[in-house]
């Protein structure tokens, strides 16, 4: 029987991996490799939410892994996210956020929405 990983070390890895959902390469290839069709998967994106209360989310150095931790929540956005297309333009919409954070990336009617359900 494996060991329980000591509490100082899980919350290391949890806080790496959702730090990593800030990208969405990242999150591409962990779709691609079909993390996204095992429900065991699902369910510890599901359990790694308790990282958006305030105690915890003040670890989190890159925000937008919250939001894409949110985003993921949606079997739509995990099932585009395995497009390579779709991923290089959240990443764009990410980096025009980035760059010009009270513009509007179209220039008129806003940006084209990271949410599925939009």
């Amino acid at each position: 029987m494996a060991e329980a990983r000591p509490a100082s070390e899980r919350f290391e890895v949890e806080l790496e991996f959702v730090q990593c959902l800030a990208n969405p390469a990242y999150i591409n290839s962990i779709a691609q490799l079909g993390y996204f069709d095992k429900p065991e998967f699902v369910s510890y994106l599901r359990y790694l939410k308790y990282w958006q209360r305030p105690e915890y989310a003040r670890f989190v150095v890159y925000p937008h892994a919250l939001g894409f931790l949110d985003l993921l929540q949606s079997k739509q956005f995990r099932d585009e996210m395995k497009k390579a297309d779709e991923a290089m333009r959240v990443h764009e919409l990410q980096y025009h956020h980035w760059r010009w954070p009270n513009h509007q990336a179209d220039g008129e009617s806003g940006a084209a929405p990271l949410s599925p359900h939009a």
